[in-house]
């Protein structure tokens, strides 16, 4: 049934006439894809191990003086959102999409039903009581929201077979899915601008630094994140090629003959 990328049936069940050999624009696509899934499983490798004990002592997170329910939930959340990590990457890759458009719809919906929906649910039960302050609590609770938001929007896209919408809320969904890893990135950032403060801003209190460096990391990786996949789907085509801004020619025309 399949016959390689753009040897799709139309909807009389012709197939169009063959396309270029995809080789060339699948190496260029190995530039961003392969460095993505190696920093995912890096972080996946280094986050996941002290949940898989269901120790709280284990934990990454301060999980003292918390609601019972906060350490299950945070378990939940992270097992969820592994998966969402994973799957997550084959989902924005185009090749791998036009090459295998079974398995990308039945790893969409590993994303959304294992991976972001109930991973989505539980941060909202996690979130309000975190330690990060009121800032980051009040950021990681919004990002919530707006996951959960993003990726349902593309659920419900794909059942009305509306792709091209699809595709643009998935986009928006994977890059609040890995502001968690950027979340990191941000606080080394912070750190190293906020560490020669510690004395000026802080009166040397590295708790209360750490802490506005938590909330302000988290507001910046799903923030930053959302910018710049709005930036990517306003300036690219679905191959992730920059869009073509020149003029069509007959307005060229039109407007050479005034």
């Amino acid at each position: 049934m399949l016959g390689g990328p753009g040897s799709v049936p139309d909807e009389h069940g012709a197939a169009p006439p063959p396309q270029p050999a995809a080789r060339p624009q699948r190496r260029r696509q190995f530039r961003w894809i392969i460095p993505l899934f190696i920093v995912m499983l890096a972080f996946v490798v280094y986050s996941l191990p002290p949940y898989l004990t269901f120790d709280p002592a284990q934990s990454r997170v301060e999980v003292s003086d918390s609601p019972p329910f906060f350490y299950p939930l945070l378990v939940a959340h992270i097992m969820f959102g592994t998966v969402a990590l994973l799957t997550g990457c084959f989902q924005v890759w185009p090749w791998f999409r036009r090459s295998f458009p079974r398995v990308h719809r039945w790893m969409g919906r590993a994303y959304f039903f294992l991976g972001v929906f109930p991973a989505g649910i539980a941060v909202l039960g996690v979130a309000p009581f975190g330690h990060t302050g009121f800032g980051g609590n009040a950021g990681n609770t919004m990002l919530g929201v707006v996951w959960l938001v993003t990726s349902i929007a593309g659920w419900r896209m794909a059942r009305q077979r509306r792709f091209p919408e699809h595709r643009r809320w998935m986009i928006r969904s994977f890059a609040l899915t890995t502001s968690i890893v950027v979340s990191r990135l941000w606080a080394g950032v912070l750190l190293l601008i906020q560490l020669p403060r510690l004395d000026t801003a802080y009166g040397g209190d590295q708790q209360a630094m750490i802490q506005a460096i938590g909330a302000a990391g988290v507001w910046l990786s799903w923030v930053v994140n959302l910018v710049i996949a709005e930036w990517w789907l306003e300036y690219t085509n679905h191959t992730g090629k920059p869009k073509s801004r020149r003029r069509p020619r007959g307005s060229v025309a039109s407007g050479s003959g005034r």
